[in-house]
């Protein structure tokens, strides 16, 4: 199913094929899912070779960046997931009220049937394969439409697929917007998306017309808020790794910092020497193995043009600040004196490019916080618990590091997710168990039950006695402990 030009006739089939093993994989064991889980893990270790290739090809990602952010956290994932899927996969069992004794309660997972995963193409493997192994987890079938942005990488993913499972099964299908656009028309029991919010949009639309549930891992302005307190160096050194992992375009990635106007200068001089440390300078920065590329021109030239944007309002360029769009390249660049109005405040940056905000009181960097959309991320730099807390209780996100960036994902325990703008539902570990799985509610009415009390005629005198000792319950189970 690899082939770029997949009519809509192929899909539809590929799509009844899959609607035909709906039922066979959502009735597999836990044994049987754990050995299919362990296919995949050794078909990625298998083609790791030709994954990092393809991620070089279309990102720049040097092979341990590429092992680091892309490979091993998917094996984690799976291992992750078999370790624990026999837990996730029983019924659980929950209490009755005492008006049904007798009667047993319980939820049982069961699988959405066939499933779809658009995926980016900013972590093409990590972003595609993690909501994979989830669906199938969740004893799903599924297609895979990875990003075209990334064609190096579908074409190694398709290929990996292909080797280890019926499409039937999985199955990958590449092509660019229409065949996503076609797919997303289809009745899928579940569709998983991570990309944009003017695409998410789309999506959510098209599942509608089929009442399908769907995922959205969208985005955002991610603030990084440095507080007085914070540790300078230690803030500077996560700050920039975070903010230049995959030279920038990475969904929580810090977009903006706010820090008080006292501290600005000492964390500039920092950031510029922990860059230079961790990334080179000059030819070096170009040439070394350590910083990626942008994914297309097209990003190239709209960063130039927001950063260019706000220096005519007053910004200015403190580091970096090379735009080369022929050869996918901008230099990190920070940027100081911007303002909330400016253009680089406007839309999500998604590269190496990191304006500075200053702030007053802790209020004023709330405050902004607040007034833009709930981001994907937040980040905090503080060693004051007081202030630790009051953010916590004074903003919203996705999720939120405490002196660190992006560390979150690692953590396969943790739901992934955003909020409002920045997405709806989550998913790693059995968060994404749950996402592709449907809580079905079961409950076994013994045959001497206390129900029959509650059938009509209402007027006979026993079911007054029901209503009376309902009465009763209520008083003793009410509101008041």
């Amino acid at each position: 199913m690899s082939d770029s030009s997949l009519p809509a006739p192929d899909l539809h089939a590929l799509f009844a094929a899959q609607q035909a093993q709906r039922w066979p994989a959502a009735q597999t064991t836990a044994a049987q899912r754990q050995a299919i889980l362990r296919r995949l893990h050794d078909a990625v270790r298998a083609h790791r070779v030709p994954l990092a290739d393809a991620l070089k090809a279309d990102l720049g990602k040097s092979r341990a960046e590429a092992e680091i952010t892309e490979l091993h956290p998917v094996l984690e994932e799976i291992q992750h997931a078999i370790r624990r899927l026999p837990r996730w996969m029983a019924p659980r069992r929950v209490d009755t009220p005492s008006m049904l004794f007798g009667a047993r309660s319980e939820v049982q997972m069961q699988a959405r049937g066939v499933t779809l995963i658009l995926s980016p193409w900013n972590y093409p493997v990590n972003l595609a394969l993690v909501p994979l192994v989830a669906s199938l987890a969740a004893g799903n079938t599924v297609i895979l439409k990875p990003s075209e942005k990334a064609p190096n990488v579908a074409r190694a993913l398709s290929d990996l697929i292909g080797s280890v499972f019926e499409p039937r099964l999985a199955a990958v299908v590449e092509g660019d917007g229409e065949v996503a656009r076609t797919l997303t028309e289809l009745p899928f029991g579940h569709i998983f998306f991570t990309g944009s919010g003017a695409v998410g949009r789309h999506v959510m639309r098209a599942a509608a017309n089929n009442l399908t549930g769907v995922t959205l891992e969208l985005g955002g302005k991610s603030p990084a808020l440095i507080d007085a307190s914070a540790d300078l160096d230690v803030t500077a050194e996560r700050l920039a790794w975070g903010k230049l992992l995959n030279a920038g375009q990475t969904c929580v990635a810090p977009d903006y910092v706010l820090v008080p106007r006292h501290l600005e200068e000492p964390l500039l001089r920092r950031l510029e020497a922990v860059i230079a440390r961790r990334f080179g300078t000059g030819a070096w920065l170009r040439a070394g193995p350590d910083y990626g590329r942008m994914v297309d021109s097209a990003g190239v030239q709209r960063l130039e043009r927001l950063t260019q944007g706000s220096v005519a309002q007053g910004a200015r360029v403190v580091l970096g600040g090379e735009f080369d769009a022929p050869g996918r390249f901008i230099s990190p660049t920070v940027v100081s004196g911007v303002t909330p109005g400016m253009p680089l405040m406007q839309e999500e940056l998604f590269g190496p490019v990191l304006p500075i905000l200053t702030y007053d009181t802790p209020e004023e960097a709330l405050s902004l916080i607040r007034r833009l959309d709930p981001p994907l991320a937040l980040y905090l730099f503080s060693r004051d618990e007081d202030m630790i807390r009051r953010v916590q209780r004074e903003t919203t996100s996705g999720g939120m590091v405490v002196n660190g960036a992006v560390v979150h994902l690692t953590n396969p325990n943790l739901p992934f997710g955003g909020v409002g703008p920045s997405g709806m539902g989550n998913y790693h570990g059995e968060h994404g168990f749950r996402t592709f799985s449907h809580e079905r509610a079961v409950l076994r009415e013994p045959t001497p039950s206390p129900v029959r009390f509650m059938y009509p005629p209402y007027g006979r005198p026993v079911l007054r006695l029901a209503a009376w000792a309902l009465r009763q319950l209520e008083r003793q189970s009410g509101p008041r402990e």
